[in-house]
């Protein structure tokens, strides 16, 4: 199949901000274009794109599809579905990335099914595999009890949606160049039917697990809900955030607003700290790719500690406490 040897990173924006996830992305599409010698594009509608492109050349866009429209100043799936559909069917692009945000998972199977190409959602892992000139979209599968590589031999272009926080942002420079090509897509045969009546800001429920710098998780390991409190107190002394694994979710020890791992957040803190968790591939899917693991568990065999970088084996009822007391009086 001819294609035009182009990885697309879709730049999702609201209000003329780059979503993170874009950003990630690119940062690992420098990557793959390295390895699969394609180039590195960005596709970017808006109502205004210009104040983006700087931002997406300092984090590797070789080129900018600029799609600059009115009716493209807030998400609406049918508009934008239409601009990406049209840019694909022209253009023919190898790759097209997503995040699995909101957004990402609106557009994606919609463009998927509009130009018959397959879709890989929620993926963890990317790589070009140089022989068969192919995407390998790793995701969990089955409940999340395998990691699945999954590939699109026979249909392009190859989609993903992939999570947030699953790769590290990498900017090149402050004053990146590159190509500006911009398209007009005419919107007005397009069937609203949906219309955006009000905005209204999430209310925070103050567990900022993303934006946190330090994470300190729970397990079944802590044995109650009631020792959520040890968890508590060392993030307190950390100024970080509370975790937890779904099985404390699942047992009500905890909201689900803390729960991490692929049902959960996906999280990169500088330092996670997992308390009493076994390390199950669900929970790793979403914190693997912290900048550092600690794990406290009793079972000196648990799968936490294959990728922690350090292990504490004992007794975190005795450790977690220790801790925190120490830290308390460093900072002190």
């Amino acid at each position: 199949m001819s294609t035009k040897k182009e990885i697309w990173i879709y730049a999702e924006q609201e209000n003329g901000k780059l979503a993170g996830v874009s950003l990630e992305l690119l940062s690992e599409g420098q990557k793959l274009a390295e390895k699969s010698g394609y180039t590195l594009c960005a596709l970017l509608p808006s109502a205004d794109g210009k104040p983006m492109h700087q931002e997406l050349f300092n984090y590797g866009a070789k080129k900018i599809y600029n799609i600059e429209d009115p009716k493209l100043n807030t998400y609406q799936n049918d508009y934008f579905a239409k601009v990406v559909d049209t840019l694909l069917k022209s253009e023919e692009p190898e790759i097209v990335l997503y995040g699995a945000s909101t957004i990402g998972r609106s557009i994606a199977p919609t463009v998927a099914v509009m130009g018959w190409a397959g879709l890989t959602a929620d993926c963890t892992e990317l790589d070009y595999d140089t022989e068969r000139n192919i995407l390998l979209q790793t995701r969990p599968a089955f409940g999340g009890n395998i990691m699945a590589t999954i590939i699109c031999p026979d249909h392009r272009p190859q989609m993903a949606t992939v999570r947030s926080n699953v790769f590290k942002k990498e900017k090149l420079g402050e004053n990146e160049t590159g190509e500006i090509i911009n398209v007009t897509v005419d919107l007005s045969g397009v069937k609203e039917r949906m219309k955006r009546v009000e905005t209204v800001e999430e209310e925070a429920n103050m567990v900022d697990l993303k934006g946190a710098d330090f994470i300190v998780s729970g397990g079944r390991g802590i044995g109650g809900p009631e020792n959520f409190d040890k968890i508590e107190a060392l993030a307190g002394v950390l100024g970080g955030a509370v975790g937890a694994s779904r099985a404390t979710v699942d047992a009500e020890w905890i909201s689900h607003h803390h729960q991490v791992g692929q049902t959960g957040k996906t999280v990169c803190p500088l330092i996670y700290v997992a308390c009493g968790i076994s390390g199950a591939i669900q929970h790793l899917a979403g914190m693997q790719s912290s900048e550092m693991i600690i794990a406290i568990n009793k079972d000196a065999d648990a799968p936490i500690f294959d990728v922690a970088d350090f292990g504490l084996v004992g007794d975190l009822h005795a450790i977690v406490p220790e801790l925190t007391k120490q830290i308390a009086a460093l900072k002190a």
